[in-house]
Formats: C-alpha cells, sequence, structure tokens
C-alpha cells in the first residue's frame, strides 16, 4: 500500500498504517509497547506521537516508509 502523507493528518496516516497490518489497536499498540488507549487517542487526533514511534511500527510490521523532497513532488505535477 502506498500513500502520500503529506495528503492526510498524522493521525489518518497512523491508521491507515495500522490497518494495512491487519491488526487491532490493541496488537498495534503491543507492537510499540503501549497499549490500545495511546493508538485509539492518536486515530481519535486526542494525541501527538512521535516519528521514532511511528519508524519503530513501521519496521516490526514490514511497512516500507519512502520520503521524497518537495522539489520531486512539485516536479510529477509539472
Amino acid at each position: 500500500m502506498k500513500v502520500r502523507v503529506n495528503d492526510y493528518k498524522p493521525n489518518e496516516t497512523f491508521r491507515f498504517m495500522r490497518e494495512s497490518t491487519g491488526k487491532t489497536q490493541e496488537e498495534f499498540g503491543n507492537d510499540a509497547g503501549k497499549g490500545k488507549d495511546w493508538v485509539q487517542s492518536i486515530e481519535l487526533d486526542r494525541l501527538d506521537f512521535k516519528f521514532k514511534d511511528f519508524l519503530e511500527l513501521a519496521n516490526k510490521n514490514n511497512i516500507e516508509i519512502l520520503m521524497t523532497s518537495r522539489d520531486e513532488k512539485m516536479r510529477g505535477k509539472q
């Protein structure tokens, strides 16, 4: 699954990542050493998450995070 994260709010990107794994909020929270409430709070945009947590969860779930420069994004629109 590819998601252009700049098109979504951070909490939506986080939820997309979890849903792509097929895991419950509790299972995903356990992957980060947190709980279901932590995941739920992020997905409801009540809590911000640290980028290191995002990367850790991506690595544990074999999700590749690709970053592109703004210049590269603009070239694609020409």
